[in-house]
């Protein structure tokens, strides 16, 4: 089987590891960005505990070296801007393991290694064509305009990302739905005064700072405030440094020293913010009679809350690769996954509830304790099968 990954993203680095020296597979990369180049390098992110199960399932050198390079993510706490605690809860309470933290850019480069000589990086996907056994070649343009058409595949995978080109040609554009809320993120490269370590969120009103150390001495600040309404787009004000250190102090109260700190950088770094608005797009699994799959945003692009957009990657890529190593197609991979995506995806909405206008952030913030969300938290936590669940049926 010919397969052809369009985005050496974190699903299609890790569908390339799983497919890497099967019998009967053979595989090729293709992705627009150059060696060491990639997108969100000035971001951090957590990695779910849910992720970290299915490398170490499936994947153990890989699960290994994350844990290496990253910090771990034991921790959730919430509280206000003047530091009053709502939550506090230890992942191990609802995981087997804890989370991760570490740089975009560092995942990128640990998942890329074991297909790095598989993979044809400065090509940009501009086309789709059939060979003449009704195989599919991507049209690959090159930096000065130069047009390659590779050999045909029998299937080939989206992993691009949130604005797939794969996706766009063979399915076309999603529609993305907007939920009224702008975030913005920031890394503080020197954050040796941080008072702060673990993932913790802190409110003020419907404003929301999520923020945690990163290796190397690093920062990860990211914040979070309604809009006007869901399609409105964010002000330029918002992007001030007087509206950024305004935004999150309480008016009433002194700040606690993690929300003093984070909006002084957040003042300070104004200029380097990346801003967005919150937002997912429907599911869309496969195109062209099951000859294109698509993985992780390219497939289900969600809200970033419960931090599942590069965790759900993970579990695709792991999950894909188990399936297509015994003969399955982009009509099993759906089978195994669209049911836990849509668990996923409305789950990450419902924990939002606490940023929207007119929500109650304290009220929603202690009910995160409640035996409910805990136990939807251990499902999206633990559900993740084992290689045994994959082992061809015995005659």
């Amino acid at each position: 089987m010919r397969i052809g990954i369009i985005g050496a993203g974190v699903a299609g680095s890790v569908l390339a590891e799983m497919l890497i020296g099967q019998p009967g597979i053979t595989v090729d990369i293709y992705d627009r960005r150059q060696p060491g180049e990639a997108e969100e390098t000035g971001t951090g992110l957590n990695v779910g505990p849910n992720a970290l199960k299915a490398l170490r399932l499936h994947l153990p050198a890989r699960h290994a070296a994350l844990r290496t390079a990253s910090l771990p993510w034991t921790r959730w706490t919430i509280a206000l801007a003047d530091g009053a605690p709502l939550f506090d809860l230890p992942l191990l309470e609802v995981a087997e393991e804890p989370g991760i933290r570490l740089r975009w850019a560092e995942l990128y480069r640990l998942l890329r290694e074991p297909s790095a000589g598989l993979t044809h990086y400065g090509v940009e996907l501009v086309g789709v064509e059939e060979d003449w056994a009704g195989r599919l070649v991507p049209v690959l343009e090159v930096a000065d305009g130069t047009r390659l058409l590779p050999r045909g595949y029998d299937l080939l995978v989206g992993g691009d990302g949130r604005y797939s080109a794969l996706r766009v040609l063979t399915a076309g554009a999603p529609a993305p739905v907007f939920h009224g809320i702008a975030m913005s993120r920031l890394l503080v490269p020197q954050a040796d005064d941080c008072p702060y370590d673990d993932y913790g969120q802190w409110f003020n009103g419907n404003a929301r700072l999520l923020s945690y150390r990163l290796p190397g001495g690093a920062a990860y600040i990211a914040g979070g405030f309604p809009l006007p309404s869901p399609e409105a787009e964010i002000p330029a004000e918002a992007k001030t440094a007087a509206f950024q250190r305004a935004l999150y102090l309480p008016g009433l109260a002194e700040p606690c020293p993690a929300v003093a700190w984070m909006a002084a950088q957040l003042a300070e770094g104004a200029e380097a913010i990346h801003w967005a608005r919150l937002q997912d797009a429907p599911l869309c699994r496969s195109a062209a009679a099951g000859r294109v799959l698509f993985l992780g945003d390219a497939a289900h692009a969600m809200v970033p809350t419960l931090g599942q957009g590069a965790t759900q990657a993970i579990e695709d890529g792991v999950i894909a690769g188990a399936l297509l190593r015994r003969g399955g197609g982009a009509e099993d991979v759906a089978a195994w996954r669209d049911t836990r995506i849509a668990f996923v995806r409305r789950f990450s909405l419902e924990a939002t509830d606490t940023m929207f206008p007119g929500a109650d952030p304290v009220a929603g913030s202690i009910a995160k304790r409640e035996p409910e969300f805990l136990a939807k938290l251990r499902r999206l936590y633990t559900d993740v099968p084992g290689p045994e669940e994959f082992a061809p049926a015995r005659a």
